[in-house]
């Protein structure tokens, strides 16, 4: 995938993976699910973001957080992730770990008409994602490839 305001570079995986990181703290933030913040940057705005994220990863991530808070109009919600069971799960992954299983599983999942805006949209919509979001259970501490063979059939 080609950068959007350098057509001679490449969106690296690792920008990929910040954005990932970053749609994680966002939700966090404002106590929605990863879908809606992906929904409300929209595609237009995931390939904007995708393009500076070389840029942006430099920026102190509080700061980042506002800015795409206050720049893509993200409302708060109910939904706060790291409300489990401590008798179930005795610790949260952090951001950086579930940007890292999200940006896996679409880079394991993409089939070559994709790039990765349509990947983000793509698993971010999936009802897998309730079930690795569930941090009561542990499908977000899988290898790789056992998530994403999930993701393809449908399940765990």
């Amino acid at each position: 995938m080609k950068n959007k305001y350098f057509p001679e570079e490449d969106i690296e995986k690792d920008d990929l993976f910040f954005v990932c990181y970053m749609v994680e703290r966002v939700s966090r933030h404002i106590h929605q699910r990863n879908s809606y913040v992906v929904n409300s940057i929209g595609k237009d705005g995931l390939y904007h973001l995708l393009s500076v994220a070389n840029v942006l990863h430099a920026e102190n991530p509080l700061k980042v957080e506002d800015d795409w808070i206050r720049d893509y109009n993200l409302e708060s919600g109910d939904f706060d992730i790291t409300k489990v069971d401590r008798d179930l799960a005795e610790r949260i992954p952090t951001a950086l770990e579930m940007g890292k299983v999200y940006q896996r599983l679409i880079v394991d999942t993409m089939n070559s008409k994709e790039d990765y805006v349509d990947g983000i949209i793509r698993v971010y919509n999936n009802e897998l994602c309730d079930v690795i979001d569930n941090y009561n259970c542990s499908a977000f501490y899988e290898p790789s490839y056992v998530i994403a063979r999930a993701y393809q059939a449908g399940g765990f």
